[in-house]
Formats: structure tokens, sequence, C-alpha cells
């Protein structure tokens, strides 16, 4: 016997299935993912035994299952599998001109920051909790569609009495598109990721949202009346809110 050969494109193969495994492992960290994972490894070395010792029958009751396999993958991690496919698609600057071709001619209005961030300094004054996003490029509309709709121009006044803690719309998120409020009382999807244990409902569902789209999102602590910013699957936390205009506008001028 002679030894395996091993040449360098090898080398990147191995490279590469180490760094989709670690990625796997991320992803699916803090989840029920990691068992799902084991099992299947374990069926599969059974199936591999069962076949190297010619037992027919079983063997090809494994078989069947495996061969199915590629389907039950796609239906039990089809959130993570979505995740993943909407991680790569904004992470790709580069490519930002295939959005400009299906968005040509349409027009998006600016966000008026001003009544939004005076809303934010008095409830953060108050401790007043909010979540707020911020509509980009990204289709917010099974978002809104969740929610109550109000189609309603941009007021500090109109944000704050959303959020009064006696208002029946100061549960979940507000959604802005433009110069208008859309929806209020939005239900968001909180983030699978490995966050501190200290994060409340609320920063898992902004980071959950910044996740899954290229909105920015607001937050104010009911705790502390702290405010953090969410994008891109990141949040900027305890933004004075002296800077809260500037900060935002910084964001926005990113975006463009």
């Amino acid at each position: 016997m002679g030894f395996v050969p091993f040449t360098f494109i090898d080398l990147i193969d191995i490279l590469f299935v180490a760094y989709i495994m670690y990625w796997i492992y991320r992803t699916t960290k803090g989840t029920n993912a990691p068992y799902i994972i084991s099992g299947i490894i374990v069926v599969y070395l059974l199936w591999v035994i069962v076949k190297t010792l010619n037992m027919e029958l079983l063997s090809t009751i494994l078989g069947h299952i495996i061969s199915v396999g590629a389907i039950a993958l796609i239906v039990v991690f089809q959130p993570e599998i979505r995740r993943f496919l909407q991680k790569i698609g904004m992470s790709q600057k580069r490519f930002n001109f295939i959005s400009r071709i299906f968005n040509h001619g349409s027009k998006i209005a600016e966000t008026n920051l001003q009544p939004l961030v005076v809303a934010c300094r008095e409830m953060s004054d108050t401790k007043t909790g909010a979540l707020v996003v911020i509509g980009q490029q990204s289709d917010l509309s099974l978002i809104t569609e969740g929610g109550i709709c109000l189609d309603a121009k941009i007021s500090s006044q109109l944000i704050h009495n959303i959020f009064f803690k006696n208002s029946p719309l100061h549960d979940g998120a507000v959604v802005i598109e433009g110069d208008r409020i859309v929806a209020a009382r939005c239900i968001l999807p909180v983030t699978q990721s490995d966050v501190p244990k200290s994060f409340g409902t609320r920063h898992r569902a902004a980071i959950g949202m910044s996740e899954i789209s290229d909105a920015i999102i607001l937050v104010v602590s009911e705790e502390t009346g702290a405010i953090s910013i969410a994008n891109h699957g990141r949040i900027n936390l305890n933004i004075p809110s002296d800077r809260l205009g500037a900060v935002l506008q910084k964001y926005l001028i990113s975006k463009k």
C-alpha cells in the first residue's frame, strides 16, 4: 500500500468543509439544530455499518430514509437556510446594482428623523419602552400585515402615544417607511444568535429583524431608558440621546 495522494486542492477542500461545519455550529448554537444534526449523523453511521455487514433489509430501510434526507433537511432547517441566504445577499454590497435594476424609477421618500428623535428622547427620559423599525430597501409587508395598519404621518406625539404604557398599541414594534408610520403592534422575529442574557425581548427582536432585512431598528429600554440601534445583525448600545440624530443620519448615509 502506498501513501494516499494529497494535493493542494485537497487541502482547500478540507478547509472549506471545516469552515462550513464551523458556520453551521455558530448558526445553530443555542437551538435544537445540533441535536438534529447529531441524530442524522448517528443514522448515517448506522446505515454504513449495516451496509458493511450486508444486512439487506435494514440497509434498504435506512437507505430509503437517507435518500429523502435532503427534503427533510430543507423542511427542518428552513429558517436557518433562509437566514443564511439572506445574509449572503445582504453582505454582497457590490451586487447592489441588482436591487437598483428592480427598483429603477421608484423613489423612496426620506424619513423625517426630527419627530422620531424627539420622541425617543422623551421616551428615554420617562423610561418608556419602544421598538421602531425604519424601513429601507427590504420588503416589510409580511411584518406590517401582522400589525395594526396606521398609515399616518410621523409625529413625536403620535409615536409617544403609541408606546404609552396604557396604550393598546404599545406592545410590538412600529414600522416607518419614508415619512409615514405604516403600522404599529408589529411582531418581529427574535434572533437565534448567541446574545448576552441581559438583552430583553425588544433587543433580541431588534437584532432578529436586522438579520433578515436592511432596516434600521431603534430600541428604547423600559428598564434603563437607554437607546440602541440594530442593523445588519449588530446592535449599537447606549447611544446618548443628544447624539441620536447624528448617529441615525450616519446610518442612513451609509445606506445611500
